[in-house]
């Protein structure tokens, strides 16, 4: 929201300067983006008189104009046919920055001819688009006057940015009444005075709308102003407009564009000789419709968009964009002022759909005051009156702005017991009163207490729903920094973790994952409804009831859909062999314990680019394997402790995949290869290894001999084994029996490595039989173990695989 300190003071009676101003609304939550002073940007740029002027002698469309600055005279060449002796211009000195161009001025010579500065067009003064001359200024104005002082351009210009339930501050009008709570001024509101009618419009305001739509314009008034005269507008509304980034267009539309940021309230005028039949009407546009809008696009309209219009159809979409068959111009005599309250969220669906950015819309749908549609129209009309002319009519009002007859109770205690400030209720009531909160006396009566208070809840102020938002305003005017800070009690305890372990177990897994070579995506956490269908997802409670986007309707199942989506996107540019990884919630229910915390990664392509020591391999599902195991030891989880079982997902390939399990509890996690099928969804057809774990059922570490093994100073005992066993009993059985021994053989030694380093199948071992070569390691806790406790530690280990699993040695 861009205004000029000039037109603040015009609602605010205040010394305050604008730096001052600035401070103080972004204490009250508006913060300012920016404050420039264009009279300090101008300040090179002074009123010169045109003492004489002289054809070039080189060049026959050019000038050499002599120019008195009020300091000095001096030489200028001019080309603008306008230029002659006599006339006041405004005169940029060498080294002066243009504001149009951004250039800066240099001395050189033209034809011949070297001049001293130029006088300048609107369009290099950033004026306007107009370039056929250069600018004349009252023949009054004193030679060497600042420009900027001339033109009143000297108001310092503040940009706030407004937050969005605070649609009342989209005018000045609200500001000021902020600022005036603030204690920065005293509040000026002078009231609007109706413009007496002169009888009935050639054209009237109606509504048309069923019962079950009318909310969409509860309040439609509008007003024939005949006998107008178009034109530009006055200069000190021309160089309002164009101080707060707005082009001026003509005096009928300047003044709407003005009163919609003085008030915050969007109007519209129709060029009534345009428009089709007596009545303008406010209704539901029909599917298909379309209208020929002021931004020259055509747009189709459907059945759940309000537009007024006339017989003909539609003249506008309401409370966004006029119809340009309707839009005034230099030959307007008779306009059609219209002032409506629009329904804020039908006024944003209409404008997301059609994808149309306007001030109207950005107003209407933020809540505009639903009690100050007449007001606006009043104040627009008085404005047409004294800049263009003509006559108005009587207003012509359809229907009754919505009641609003919300209360909240107020207890000025509660400013101390919820915002922390000690301030007296005098004082919290005073300011409550300044920004427009009036207690409702009728109800007061009847429940005197002089500890309570029921406000009446201003109709501008649509965001105030309960005694805390009433606080807020105390605290907000009363300002923040007011509130004492407060030292804890004492003794005081030590402070918990600002993250808590499931936090940092997330964090963790981000740097294991990273350290093994994925790069990190970050996805939402929604997708299209086939995808999430394909991985477990789609049931209709995951389904959005406002999606951002159709292609992202259901919250996510599993994290590998958008993953897959994320390596289809890099394969298309060139990507060959990478892994990627993410964590974060996946959703199998609406509940909070269907929400689970998970970690997934992919590799796709190859192991790694070429290489003349080692060739790369496509990935397989041991990578997958060895990166989940990982993971879960990262995370000092079981991961010696997990057994495989084939029972992985349908997107996974079968025969190529499995879960991770600790016991008979729900799985850990599942690896595998992906299923060509579900890789083919994605344009994807490479081979691609994928593994997903639920980190909330990786047991929490307890701490442990783990630790303390791996940190032994005693050196480890090695031995191989080779055991001959059923060609279909899984590894994993085999290697699960050997680790149940650590800690339990001979010494109380521990196990920390168990490793299967071959499977053999062929000459020297029987049909239907396999060997398994498996390496252990002993790490002892306390003491070397002696001869006796390694053989018999090895015994121990022969006997528990031979007792688990049926193997024997191989001899």
């Amino acid at each position: 929201m861009k205004f000029t300190l000039g037109w603040l003071r015009e609602f605010l009676d205040t010394e305050a300067g604008a730096d001052e101003i600035a401070d103080r609304l972004t204490m009250l939550g508006h913060e300012v983006e920016s404050v420039s002073d264009r009279a300090a940007e101008l300040a090179p740029f002074v009123v010169a008189r045109v003492v004489a002027a002289r054809p070039h002698p080189n060049a026959d469309r050019l000038q050499v104009c002599r120019v008195d600055t009020g300091r000095e005279t001096l030489d200028v060449v001019c080309g603008a046919p306008n230029a002659r002796a006599g006339m006041k211009g405004v005169f940029a000195p060498i080294g002066a920055r243009i504001p149009g161009t951004g250039a800066v001025l240099e001395k050189r010579a033209i034809r011949g001819v070297t001049g001293a500065g130029m006088l300048c067009s609107e369009r290099e003064m950033g004026l306007s688009d107009s370039h056929e001359g250069i600018i004349e200024l009252p023949d009054d104005s004193p030679a060497g006057a600042p420009f900027a002082a001339i033109a009143g351009l000297d108001d310092p210009v503040i940009d706030a940015a407004i937050t969005p339930e605070r649609g009342d501050c989209l005018g000045v009008l609200g500001l000021a009444r902020d600022l005036a709570a603030a204690g920065v001024g005293r509040f000026l509101d002078p009231p609007v005075e109706p413009v007496p009618g002169a009888g009935a419009g050639r054209v009237g305001a109606s509504l048309d709308f069923a019962p079950e739509s009318a909310d969409a314009c509860p309040l439609f008034v509008g007003r024939c102003i005949s006998g107008v005269r178009d034109g530009p507008s006055p200069a000190w509304l021309r160089n309002r407009l164009r101080a707060v980034g707005l082009r001026p267009i003509s005096a009928l539309v300047d003044i709407t564009n003005l009163v919609t940021l003085e008030r915050a309230r969007p109007l519209h005028v129709f060029d009534a000789d345009t428009l089709s039949g007596a009545t303008l009407r406010a209704r539901l546009a029909r599917d298909g419709e379309t209208i020929a809008a002021l931004d020259g696009k055509t747009y189709t309209l459907d059945a759940d968009m309000t537009v007024i219009a006339d017989d003909a159809g539609p003249a506008a979409i309401a409370g966004i964009v006029g119809g340009a068959a309707t839009a005034c111009s230099e030959n307007t005599r008779n306009v059609f002022l219209e002032a409506a309250w629009f329904d804020p969220v039908r006024t944003a669906a209409t404008g997301r759909k059609l994808r149309i950015e306007s001030d109207a819309r950005y107003r209407f749908e933020r809540g505009v005051d639903r009690a100050g549609t007449v007001d606006g129209a009043e104040r627009a009309t008085r404005l047409i009156l004294e800049l263009c002319g003509g006559k108005a009519s009587d207003l012509s009002i359809a229907g009754a702005a919505p009641r609003d007859d919300r209360e909240v109770s107020f207890r000025p205690s509660k400013v101390q017991a919820l915002g922390g400030l000690n301030i007296t209720a005098d004082e919290s009531l005073s300011i409550l009163d300044k920004l427009g909160f009036k207690v409702s006396e009728d109800i007061y009566k009847q429940v005197p207490d002089k500890n309570k208070k029921l406000y009446r809840i201003p109709s501008w102020r649509h965001d105030i729903d309960g005694e805390a938002d009433l606080v807020e305003e105390v605290l907000r005017v009363a300002g923040y920094d007011a509130i004492p800070p407060v030292s804890p009690p004492r003794p005081c305890a030590v402070a918990r973790p600002a993250l808590d372990s499931r936090q940092r177990r997330e964090r963790r897994a981000r740097r294991a994952l990273a350290g093994r070579g994925f790069f990190e995506c970050v996805t939402w956490s929604f997708l299209d409804g086939d995808r999430a269908r394909s991985f477990g997802g789609g049931a209709p409670e995951l389904r959005l009831a406002n999606p951002i986007g159709a292609h992202l309707s259901d919250m996510r199942p599993s994290l590998l859909p958008n993953l897959l989506a994320a390596a289809a996107r890099n394969r298309a540019r060139g990507q060959e062999d990478f892994a990627l990884f993410e964590v974060g919630p996946t959703y199998s229910g609406r509940a909070p314990e269907a929400q689970f915390a998970a970690a997934a990664g992919i590799r796709v392509g190859a192991t790694g680019p070429r290489h003349w020591l080692e060739a790369p391999r496509p990935v397989d599902a041991f990578d997958a394997k060895a990166d989940a195991l990982a993971l879960i030891a990262a995370l000092d989880g079981p991961a010696n402790n997990l057994r495989t079982a084939a029972d992985a997902p349908d997107w996974y390939h079968p025969g190529q995949s499995g879960s991770l399990r600790l016991g008979s509890k729900a799985a850990l996690a599942w690896i595998g290869m992906l299923h060509p099928r579900a890789a083919a969804a994605f344009d994807l057809a490479d081979p691609i290894a994928a593994f997903e774990i639920v980190l909330d059922r990786v047991p929490l570490s307890r701490g442990g001999a783990r630790s303390r093994d791996a940190e032994s100073d005693l050196q480890p005992i090695r031995r191989d084994f080779a055991f001959v066993v059923d060609a279909a009993l899984p590894a994993d059985d085999l290697l699960r029996a050997i680790r149940g021994l650590s800690g339990k053989l001979p010494g109380k030694h521990a196990l920390t490595e168990v490793t299967l380093f071959d499977d053999y199948r062929g000459d020297g071992v029987e049909a239907g039989r396999k060997s398994l070569a498996v390496s252990v390691a002993i790490q002892p806790r306390e003491r070397t173990p002696t001869d006796a406790e390694i053989h018999a530690a090895v015994d121990a280990i022969v006997a528990r695989v031979a007792k688990a699993t049926g193997a024997v040695l191989r001899s």
